[in-house]
């Protein structure tokens, strides 16, 4: 699943759906839903904690958890992940400014866990 959707999240914010890639490691089937926004490597800095974790939640809940009901078995776990730039999942990418949060899944809605 690829496309260049824009979302605007909670804090006003505009963000760019870039991917969304499974895996099964050891615990269980993840879905991870990759975002980009492209102020992210100015604004990491100064931004406030609780208003992007409003924004990943959203991005979660709103975005990852309708897709997901589509896709086949349920995961165990949602990544959202944001970054300054598009990446290859997996691959180092020192140039780049990256957050994520997982979150588990409990009555149709996301739970973060913490790392």
């Amino acid at each position: 699943m690829s496309s260049r959707e824009e979302i605007v999240v909670p804090s006003g914010r505009t963000v760019t759906f870039h991917e969304m890639i499974w895996d099964q490691p050891g615990s269980g089937l993840i879905y991870r839903f990759r975002f980009i926004f492209q102020g992210l490597a100015t604004e990491v800095d100064t931004m406030d904690y609780e208003e992007m974790e409003r924004d990943l939640a959203h991005l979660c809940n709103e975005y990852a958890l309708p897709r997901v009901a589509d896709t086949g078995p349920q995961p165990g776990q949602i990544v959202i992940s944001l970054s300054d730039r598009e990446t290859e999942f997996g691959e180092p990418a020192p140039e780049a400014t990256q957050i994520f949060e997982a979150y588990s899944l409990t009555d149709n809605t996301c739970v973060w866990e913490p790392f």
